[in-house]
C-alpha cells in the first residue's frame, strides 16, 4: 500500500501542472485573438448567416452591439458607451453593418478622437448610407451613399440608386495589397449600389464594371492612425456564403488591426 500512496500525490501534482499549463496556452491564444466590435441596427439583414462569417474566423473574437430599435421608442444607443476610451480598451476593430442617422456630438467626438488614436474599422455595405447630416463620417469611411437628392438648379445631384439580385464579376484593383493578398477577380451574387461618392486619396481594392454600380466598391485609407476599409459588397447570405466574401472580411479585419 505504502509505494501506491506516495504515486497518488505525484500523480494529482502532474495533473494539475499539466492543467495550469493549458489554462496559460488557452489564454496566450485568446489573447492573441483579434478583438472585434461589431455594430448592427437600422436595416433588416440575415443575422445567422451574416453573424455565422464572424463565428467561424477562428483569428477573432467578437461582440455585438445593436442600435435601438425606433418602434420602440426613443432610448438611449448602446453604441454610444462603448466609444469611450475605457470601453474601446476591450476590442481592437470595430466592424460597421448598421445603417443609422442619431448621433450626438459627443459620440461623434468620441468616434473621431478612438480612430485618431489608431482604433480599427472596417465598414460594410449599407453602412455607407449611416450619419447622413454628420459630413466627418463620409471623409471616416471615404465615401457617401446619398439618401436624398443634393444640390439645387443645374447643380442638383441625384440621390444613389440601388438594385436587389445582381450577378457581376468583382475586380481585385491592387492583389499586393494585404486586404486583397492572394485573390482573384471573382463573381458574386449581390446588390449593387450606383451614384454614390468616394472620396479622393482612398485605395482601390476592388472595382467593377457592371452598369448599375459605381466603379469602384471597395477601398482602404487611413483617418488619423486608423486603417480604415470599405466594402460595397454584403447584402445577404448570397455573398455572406461567398468565400471570397467572406476573405475579405477576414484580412480587412487582420489589416486594419494591424497584423
Amino acid at each position: 500500500m505504502m509505494p501506491a500512496m506516495k504515486t497518488f500525490p505525484r500523480f494529482l501534482l502532474l495533473t494539475a501542472c499539466a492543467a495550469v499549463a493549458f489554462a496559460t496556452v488557452t489564454s496566450a491564444v485568446a489573447a492573441d485573438k483579434i478583438r472585434v466590435l461589431l455594430v448592427t441596427g437600422g436595416h433588416a439583414f440575415e443575422r445567422p448567416q451574416f453573424f455565422k462569417i464572424f463565428e467561424d474566423n477562428t483569428e477573432i473574437t467578437f461582440k455585438s452591439v445593436e442600435h435601438p430599435n425606433p418602434k420602440e421608442g426613443p432610448k438611449p444607443d448602446p453604441m454610444h458607451p462603448l466609444l469611450k476610451p475605457d470601453a474601446a480598451k476591450d476590442y481592437d476593430v470595430i466592424v460597421l453593418y448598421d445603417m443609422w442617422q442619431p448621433i450626438t456630438d459627443e459620440a461623434q467626438g468620441d468616434l473621431v478622437n478612438l480612430l485618431k488614436a489608431g482604433k480599427g474599422l472596417v465598414a460594410l455595405h449599407h453602412c455607407l448610407a449611416s450619419y447622413q447630416a454628420w459630413d466627418e463620417y463620409a471623409k471616416i469611411i471615404g465615401g457617401k451613399y446619398w439618401l436624398k437628392d443634393r444640390g439645387e438648379g443645374s447643380a442638383k445631384k441625384p440621390h444613389s440608386t440601388y438594385k436587389h439580385g445582381m450577378r457581376f464579376t468583382v475586380h481585385i484593383a491592387d492583389p499586393k495589397h494585404p486586404v486583397t493578398k492572394g485573390m482573384k477577380d471573382f463573381e458574386i451574387f449581390d446588390e449593387t449600389y450606383g451614384g454614390f461618392e468616394v472620396k479622393p486619396g482612398v485605395k482601390a481594392l476592388l472595382t467593377t464594371d457592371e452598369p448599375t454600380s459605381g466603379k469602384t466598391i471597395g477601398w482602404a485609407k487611413t483617418y488619423g492612425k486608423s486603417r480604415v476599409v470599405y466594402i460595397e459588397l454584403g447584402h445577404d447570405h448570397l455573398a455572406y456564403e461567398n468565400p471570397n466574401y467572406q476573405r475579405l472580411i477576414a484580412q480587412a479585419i487582420k489589416w486594419t488591426a494591424g497584423k
